[in-house]
């Protein structure tokens, strides 16, 4: 034994010798050995890494660090993660350049470091998050990434002298390519850049760790400093007292106890199997796995044409009875809800006042960009509407009247008003005086909505859409009645609308293919009129169509059939349908029958129907509608899909009825929910292939519900990421129905930022039920601050005359515009006139003096800038592929630039630089659709 010890301190002496570099090689030197400690082979993870969409592209090389570090370490899915609890029970958690974060989650975050957590993060953490998110983060890190550095820097200690002891190792300071941070105090940087001013590179707090750079990216830095970095940095948060625990106290097991990360569920793609993170899976309720007597009554909704004989035999999969389940897309719910009810003094929760202040400043940042906006579309010299830019430096009274008749304070007093308010809303919850807090609010926000310029011109080209629905469609008669509607859209400057086609299996026109027309619409074609009315007036339409909804209960009301009856289609080809697992064509608590998606014959019609629409009718495209299984809750014993050929085909496939499986069959449940998302998405791909085979330049669309990807794949079987990758669709238009803008923005956001969506364009969608007129505008504001191209309302039958005004004034055709471009019709044209706008936005303000540069800096930014637009304008002129290579590199060495540019900008005005980028986003993306479509149509 003496020997073997005396051994054991040379072969200690050459590893040190040796170097950082060979870390692992004194791990498994030891353990070969024999003399390794017998707790330290069998180690529990000291560290929980966070899985996220942000760093999913980066993971393989996030996770090779990990390893080839040594560090034992489990994997949290932020996607998972809804409570303190989530966030595991490790001593430290690891945020790899993790730039999304939900407020539930950032506060579950804070809750969790207060039970003894230790935080490591890297990169531009939550700067993608919300407002109210970032400010929280700053608290929690010690500081916030600023902007990018332009080029590699030399990292280094902050003293000649190291600060702190844990920094006193080799390998820490190097060449690295990050980021400027901006410190909340002079002692939180603890090491710097080797540029001017020595900007902070790492920040520390006594519960953190901020590293300046995106951790574990080949193009970043070695991954000997980042491995260095982050031992260190773990080296540090483990140094407990004696008596501390090594666990966080409340937090849930992040995973298995093991001393290896192996693959255990949903590899990520392209990373080794070796490699994938170990990410804890939910445990099923006792009660959703007991099984039940098979029910054994026929179906309870047949068709009227008789009975039929293919229903499953029902196999109920846990003890429960339904709820009654509402329309779908009335069943999103909000985490953090923005319900102000005046008056009331019961208490407001940390996290709701976070985000009411944070949702005034982005009010007010709304309204100040809508004025930018309006000035710059007034004319096309920003010298004569400089004078006349409210919310800038000058007073604006009374541009809209008050109904209430209160003189309205001008733009300025009124958001001084508001800003303070915002300031005060903490101190006033703190002080528990909850009514007055709310009083303030709503008062601020009122104040900032009278604030809006409603009553002049302010859009930019973009897709302004609405649905036209069949019950108005209907109500309009004639084509004479049509006619009215399409010249009010044109008026509100709308220039693409979804015109509803195919309802409940009932086509708007006389068809060669389907069993009957509309009966409400016989004697009339409104699709031929539709198509002649909109091009007349410089529109598009497309037609909208129900996929795999095959009836409506509340239709039969209005056309006088019995409640159950299935439609003309499923009436006359009872095989086609679809079943629960209850034996319900129908589901229970809902209102429409649904197709299988399976069956071969059913997808033949549907393709057969839709190509006569596409070849009868000189239509502009077609939107997806109902492209999904019913709505569904496989934890409540709510699962649907058992047609006949998506039964015979799935046991072909595996041997096993699905109807005889549950979800607590993990692996076959997984093969069956993969098996009917496949057969939407195959159909999709079919629709794409076959009509544009008809109509090259055919746009299609899907109407799709904003719901996390895998929520969404487990309810409705609907994977419209896929898609939109695969290039089988050009838009995709999310559901994003809120009564209110915070909860709008919700629902949008994730999909907004998503890298998921290859070249197809986002346009979120407007619900106007219910809405007030300017709750409708500040919704519409938000979409033209954020980076997308367009919105879709809906729908007509909800435009009222005031909404229309505002509409007209705002983005109408007072003023006929010449050939502005539709952006998913003529996207360089649209990216070249946009940046034209904002260039006259950054004049705007420097003029007015509100631009944070140096005399030398505007030179260089007035160079760059001239330089992006002319490459725009050339590739909009003629478009090839040369000259979108040279726009599209203008481009990203302007966005390069522009955070430096406006580094001081960004601190006085942080929403507006934020619009700003967007835009530059936004056209970013245009160029990406515009040379998917357009380059590929002109063969280059």
């Amino acid at each position: 034994m003496k020997h073997q010890k005396e051994r054991f301190k040379n072969i200690q002496r050459k590893i040190k010798k040796a170097g950082f570099l060979i870390f692992n090689l004194q791990f498994l030197l030891l353990n070969s050995l024999g003399i390794l400690p017998a707790n330290a082979a069998d180690a529990e993870p000291v560290l929980s890494i966070v899985y996220s969409q942000d760093n999913s592209n980066q993971w393989s090389t996030i996770t090779n660090r990990l390893q080839a570090a040594g560090v034992k370490y489990c994997v949290i899915a932020l996607d998972n993660v809804r409570s303190p609890a989530d966030w595991g029970d490790r001593r430290v958690l690891f945020l790899p350049n993790v730039e999304t974060l939900t407020p539930a989650q950032a506060i579950a975050l804070e809750e969790w470091m207060s039970k003894g957590g230790r935080l490591i993060a890297s990169g531009p953490v939550g700067s993608l998050s919300a407002p109210g998110v970032r400010q929280l983060l700053r608290t929690l890190l010690g500081g916030y990434w600023g902007f990018s550095l332009s080029q590699t820097q030399q990292l280094q200690p902050t003293k000649t002298k190291l600060p702190e002891d844990w920094l006193n190792q080799d390998g820490l300071f190097g060449k690295v390519y990050g980021g400027v941070l901006v410190a909340e105090s002079l002692s939180a940087p603890v090491a710097v850049w080797n540029a001017q001013d020595k900007p902070a590179a790492v920040v520390t707090t006594d519960r953190s760790t901020l590293l300046g750079w995106r951790w574990g990216v080949n193009t970043v830095t070695s991954a000997e400093l980042d491995r260095a970095w982050l031992q260190a940095a773990i080296q540090r948060h483990m140094k407990l007292p004696p008596s501390a625990s090594r666990k966080v106290e409340g937090g849930a097991p992040s995973c298995a106890n093991s001393a290896e990360v192996a693959l255990k569920t949903n590899p990520q793609p392209g990373v080794p199997a070796a490699l994938q993170p170990v990410i804890p899976k939910p445990t099923p309720s006792p009660t959703a796995l007991q099984p039940t007597t098979p029910q054994t009554s026929p179906p309870k909704n047949p068709p009227t044409s008789g009975a039929i004989t293919t229903a499953p035999q029902p196999r109920p999969l846990i003890n429960v009875i339904p709820q009654n389940s509402r329309e779908a897309i009335d069943q999103l719910e909000e985490t953090v809800r923005l319900d102000v009810v005046p008056n009331s003094n019961a208490p407001i929760a940390r996290g709701e006042a976070i985000a009411l202040q944070q949702e005034l400043e982005n009010l007010i940042g709304r309204v100040q960009s809508a004025h930018i906006a309006a000035a710059v579309s007034a004319s096309g010299n920003p010298e004569s509407t400089a004078s006349n830019t409210p919310g800038l430096k000058v007073d604006r009274a009374g541009f809209i009247a008050s109904r209430s008749g209160v003189t309205i304070p001008d733009s300025e007093q009124a958001i001084a008003q508001a800003r303070e308010i915002a300031k005060n809303l903490p101190q006033l919850v703190a002080q528990g005086n909850y009514a007055l807090a709310r009083q303030q609010w709503l008062k601020a926000k009122a104040l900032l909505w009278k604030q809006f310029p409603l009553d002049r011109p302010l859009a930019q080209p973009e897709i302004r859409s609405v649905w036209l629905d069949r019950g108005t469609i209907i109500r309009a008669g004639s084509e004479q009645g049509l006619a009215q509607i399409f010249d009010r859209l044109s008026q509100a400057g709308i220039n693409t609308v979804f015109f509803e086609t195919l309802n409940a299996s009932y086509p708007i026109y006389p068809s060669q293919v389907a069993p009957q027309q509309n009966p409400l619409v016989r004697g009339w074609d409104p699709l031929a009129s539709a198509v002649k009315l909109a091009h007349a007036r410089g529109m598009e339409l497309h037609a909208w169509v129900w996929v795999f909804a095959a009836g409506n209960q509340r239709h039969n009301e209005i056309l006088n059939q019995p409640s159950n009856y299935l439609g003309p289609v499923l009436a006359a080809n009872p095989d086609w349908a679809n079943y629960d697992n209850r034996g319900n064509i129908i589901p229970a608590g809902q209102t429409k029958p649904f197709f299988d998606p399976a069956n071969p014959q059913l997808r033949q019609y549907l393709l057969k129907l839709y190509e006569e629409i596409v070849t009868r009718y000189q239509v502009d495209g077609i939107q997806l509608d109902y492209i999904r299984y019913p709505f569904q809750d496989p934890a409540a014993g709510r699962v649907y899909g058992y047609g006949k050929a998506a039964r015979e085909q799935f046991q072909q496939r595996t041997g096993v009825d699905p109807l005889k499986i549950s979800p607590s069959d993990r692996d076959l449940w997984q093969q069956w929910t993969a098996f009917r998302t496949e057969q939407v998405n195959s159909f999709v791909a079919q629709v794409s292939q076959q009509l544009r085979q008809k109509r090259s330049n055919l746009i299609i669309s899907v109407a799709v519900f904003p719901l996390p990807e895998i929520e969404r794949v487990q309810k409705i079987q609907q994977n419209w990421e896929v898609w939109a990758r695969q290039g089988d669709i050009d838009l995709v238009v999310p559901m994003t129905y809120a009564l209110d803008t915070p909860r709008f923005q919700r629902l949008a956001q994730p999909w907004i930022i998503s890298t998921k969506l290859g070249a197809t364009l986002l346009v979120p969608g407007i619900r106007l039920l219910s809405l007030p007129t300017v709750g409708a505008f500040d919704q519409l504001q938000l979409v033209r601050d954020l980076p997308v191209s367009g919105y879709a309302l809906f729908a007509v039958e909800n435009l009222n005359n005031e909404l229309h005004q505002v509409f007209s004034n705002t983005q109408g055709k007072v003023q006929p515009r010449i050939n502005e471009p539709i952006p998913h019709r003529q996207p360089f044209q649209t990216a070249a006139v946009r940046y034209a706008a904002l260039q006259k936005e950054w004049q705007l303000m420097s003029q007015n003096e509100q631009l944070s540069m140096s005399a030398t800096e505007i030179a260089e930014f007035n160079k760059q800038a001239q330089s992006l637009q002319t490459a725009l304008t050339q590739l909009a002129d003629a478009p090839s592929a040369s000259k979108f290579i040279a726009a599209k590199a203008s481009l990203t060495r302007f966005q390069s630039q522009f955070r430096i540019w406006m580094r001081q900008e960004a601190t006085d005005n942080p929403y507006q630089v934020k619009v700003w980028e967007n835009r530059l986003a936004t056209i970013e993306r245009l160029l990406r659709y515009g040379e998917r479509h357009m380059l590929s149509r002109i063969g280059q």
